[in-house]
C-alpha cells in the first residue's frame, strides 16, 4: 500500500478511513448501529470508545489535518470539550469575531464565574498578542465568521505555543485542505463537519483534531464523560460529504471568486469582503498561508438592513438559510440575530456552493436591483 505521506490531498479524501484492504471487505465502513459490544474485546461500550463507522471518519480527517481526531455530535459539542478542560478562572482571548455560538458559550461561563474572556480585532496581530501574553487559551479564528477577516496564523499560533497558552484554531471555513494550523504550532483544530465536510445540510456534527494522541487524550476524556458522541448515521453521511469535499471546494472556491469580482463592481452593493480580491485586506496574509481563499465571502448592500433583507428575500436559485458548507448556495443578513452588534446592518453573508455560477450570478443581480432600485 502507498505511504500516506506520498499521497495529496485529493486521492486521501478518498483513501483515508477505509477498512483493510482484505478480500471481500467493503470499500467503505457500514453504518455500525451498536451501543454495546460483547466482552473482551477492544471497546465494549460506544461512549468510551466508539464504533467502527465514527471511528472511520476520525481517521480521515486525522490524516487531512496531520493529528489525532475526535468526533462530536456537534461542532459546539466540540467547542465545549475543548473549553472544559480548562481550569477554573482561566484567561481566554478570542476574536471579537467569530463564530456566535462559541462566543455565546464563552459569555455565559465568563458570567457564572468560570473563566475570563477578552475580545481582540484578530487582523490586528500585534493587538492580539498584547491581549494573549498571559492568557490560558487563545481561541483563534481564519477566516472569520461573518465578517472573513483573515489573521496571520502561523504568527499567532508560534507566539501562543511560546507563551505556553493552548492554540485552538476553528478551520471551519478553510478547511484542512486550504490551511492546516496544527503545523504552524496550534494544538488543536476545531470543525464544525455540520458545514464543508458534510457538505449536504442533513447531519450535525463536530471534530476536534489534536497534534497527536496525547494532546488529543485529555478530549477524549470530555467527550466521554459528557457523553457527546456523534450518531452512527451522522457519521456515515459526514465521510460521505468529505470524499468530495476536494471536488466541491474547487467548484464552489471558483465560483466565490467571480461572484466576489461582480458583486464589487454591482450598484447595489457597497462593500464585498474576500480575501481573493486583491483590494481585500487580508489578501496578501491569505496568499502567503492558504491554499486558496475558499467559498464564504460577505457583502454589504447600499441601502442598509432593509435593502438586504430585500434582497434575501428576492433569491429564487440561492436559498436564504442560515449554516453554511453545502452544496446549495445560502446568504443571510447575520446582524439580525441576536449578539451580532458589531457586524454592519447591511452585510449580507454568503456561502457559496456547486451551482452553475451564471445562474448564480443572474439569480443575484435580479435580487439586488429589486431590492436598491
Amino acid at each position: 500500500m502507498t505511504d500516506d505521506t506520498d499521497l495529496r490531498f485529493e486521492t486521501l479524501a478518498i483513501t483515508a478511513g477505509r477498512p483493510s484492504a482484505y478480500p471481500g471487505n467493503p470499500l467503505s465502513t457500514p453504518i455500525v448501529l451498536a451501543s454495546n459490544f460483547r466482552a473482551d474485546g477492544a471497546v465494549e461500550y460506544a461512549r468510551d470508545g466508539g464504533t467502527d463507522t465514527w471511528q472511520a471518519l476520525e481517521a480521515a480527517v486525522g490524516v487531512l489535518e496531520g493529528g489525532d481526531a475526535i468526533a462530536f455530535a456537534s461542532g459546539m459539542a466540540a467547542a465545549a470539550a475543548i473549553l472544559e478542560s480548562l481550569p477554573t478562572g482561566a484567561s481566554v482571548v478570542v476574536p471579537a469575531d467569530c463564530y456566535a455560538g462559541v462566543r455565546t458559550l464563552l459569555n455565559d461561563g465568563a458570567a457564572h464565574g468560570r473563566w475570563k474572556v477578552s475580545a481582540v480585532d484578530i487582523a490586528d496581530t500585534a493587538a492580539t498578542e498584547q491581549a494573549a501574553w498571559a492568557a490560558d487559551l487563545l481561541w483563534l479564528e481564519s477566516p472569520t465568521n461573518p465578517l472573513i477577516d483573515v489573521a496571520d496564523l502561523p504568527r499567532l499560533c508560534s507566539f501562543g505555543r511560546d507563551r505556553g497558552a493552548m492554540v485552538v484554531v476553528d478551520n471551519t471555513f478553510a478547511t484542512p485542505l486550504l490551511q492546516r494550523p496544527l503545523s504552524w504550532g496550534a494544538d488543536y483544530v476545531v470543525h464544525s463537519a455540520t458545514k464543508f465536510i458534510g457538505g449536504h445540510s442533513d447531519l450535525l456534527m463536530g471534530v476536534v483534531v489534536g497534534r497527536d494522541p496525547a494532546t488529543s487524550a485529555p478530549i477524549r476524556r470530555r467527550r466521554q464523560l459528557a457523553g457527546g458522541t456523534p450518531g452512527a448515521l451522522e457519521s456515515y453521511l459526514a465521510l460521505r460529504g468529505l470524499r468530495t469535499l476536494p471536488i466541491r471546494l474547487e467548484r464552489s472556491q471558483a465560483s466565490a471568486g467571480v461572484l466576489a469580482e461582480r458583486l464589487a463592481a454591482h450598484p447595489g452593493v457597497s462593500r464585498v469582503r474576500y480575501p481573493g480580491l486583491a483590494t481585500d485586506p487580508g489578501h496578501a496574509r491569505a496568499a502567503a498561508q492558504m491554499a486558496g481563499f475558499g467559498s464564504m465571502l460577505a457583502f454589504e448592500v447600499a441601502g442598509g438592513a432593509a435593502a438586504a433583507d430585500a434582497a434575501c428575500a428576492g433569491v429564487r436559485v440561492v436559498v436564504a438559510a442560515t449554516s453554511l458548507g453545502g452544496v446549495e448556495t445560502t446568504i443571510e443578513r447575520r446582524a439580525k440575530l441576536p449578539g451580532q452588534e458589531h457586524i454592519p446592518p447591511g452585510l449580507i453573508r454568503m456561502s457559496v456552493g456547486v451551482e452553475h455560477v451564471e445562474d448564480l450570478w443572474a439569480d443575484l443581480d435580479r435580487a439586488l436591483r429589486g431590492a436598491t432600485g
